[in-house]
């Protein structure tokens, strides 16, 4: 499958919202909190097209020079998960991170989405707490996670 997969915008807005709907059935974000998402100058949001249509989308919030990251938002279409675009996603976010000066990238992982926990533990974050119900109105609780991002390295010839 070959991905086209670049900076998000507001007018990616509607169809962000019916992949967040379909996905987060229960505990969706609303329209206007992904809006301003998109629009914060602190965040970084991607989108992700196969074949014309949209199928994924993720943010990250990292201001410049910050310590600290935090993944906000990762989600791929039904239809094409374990494919590795999620991850790929993702390692794009990670890099973006660092390139502002993130030394640590946290997200939070519903307790009851192992797929999504095996992503991340596979590129490195740890479990570092659980937030009892957080999600709402289901009550599941969040694994909190942790990734210690490595120093750049510089290959010379």
């Amino acid at each position: 499958m070959i991905w086209q997969i670049r900076r998000a915008d507001i007018g990616d807005l509607d169809a962000i919202m019916e992949i967040e709907s379909a996905t987060f059935v229960s505990d969706a974000w609303s329209r206007e909190a992904m809006a301003a998402e998109l629009t914060n100058p602190n965040a970084f949001y991607l989108v992700a097209r196969v074949d014309g249509r949209l199928d994924a989308y993720a943010g990250l919030l990292a201001p410049n020079h910050a310590e600290q990251a935090d993944i906000q938002t990762i989600a791929v279409v039904e239809s094409i998960r374990g494919k590795g675009l999620g991850r790929a996603l993702m390692n794009i976010m990670l890099s973006e991170a660092r390139s502002r000066g993130a030394l640590d990238v946290f997200l939070e992982v519903r307790a009851d989405n192992p797929g999504a926990r095996h992503l991340y533990e596979s590129l490195g974050f740890e479990q570092i707490s659980v937030r009892k119900k957080y999600y709402q109105p289901d009550g599941v609780d969040a694994v909190v996670m942790r990734l210690a991002l490595p120093d750049p390295t510089v290959v010379t010839a």
